[in-house]
């Protein structure tokens, strides 16, 4: 098996495992704060959809819910996306957080599509080449595609538990914003 063969193979088990688990996702569930100070995506005062944000991250980091994170997850497979594959003009504040689990989710789909058509494109020493990141170091192309599943897997366990802990709390009785 080549490479490229492993890494679209794992690439696609741990975001069909991530997508299984956020198939049903209600619209409850994606803005549930389950305690008070979530970072999550929200309108501002003027109506405009963000994502809570801090730079540098605040020590500790405030604790995210479902929304922000799966956000989180769709804009970074877009971004590597773009600046390792893609023509690197994105930024950060170009983005509009998704309002809804179903625009996440149409997000998310993009952004592995993307990554899945850009990796499929390699051949083992194109995996070797070295690529650009959103924050301007270079990395050689293996690693978005290695960084793109870990991130999945992290997060999309982390999405997993705060589903259990909302079913298993009376969908979030016990939290904030419930």
């Amino acid at each position: 098996m080549s490479r490229v063969d492993l890494l679209l193979g794992q690439m696609d088990e741990v975001y069909d495992r991530l997508r299984r688990r956020i198939a049903d996702l209600t619209e409850v569930e994606y803005f549930w704060e389950p305690v008070p100070g979530c970072w999550t995506v929200r309108r501002d005062e003027s109506g405009v959809w963000i994502n809570d944000y801090e730079e540098p991250d605040p020590d500790p980091p405030p604790f995210t819910t479902i929304a922000w994170r799966l956000a989180h997850i769709a804009d970074c497979k877009v971004m590597y996306h773009e600046y390792a594959f893609g023509p690197g003009r994105l930024t950060w504040p170009g983005f509009e957080p998704p309002s809804s689990p179903e625009t996440a989710l149409e997000l998310l789909d993009t952004g592995h599509g993307l990554l899945t058509e850009d990796l499929a494109a390699l051949d083992d020493d194109g995996l070797e080449a070295s690529v650009l990141t959103n924050w301007g170091e270079r990395w050689p192309a293996w690693r978005i595609f290695w960084t793109m599943i870990h991130h999945d897997a992290q997060h999309g366990g982390e999405i997993g538990a705060l589903r259990d802990l909302y079913r298993v709390t009376g969908a979030g009785r016990f939290g904030a914003g419930g």
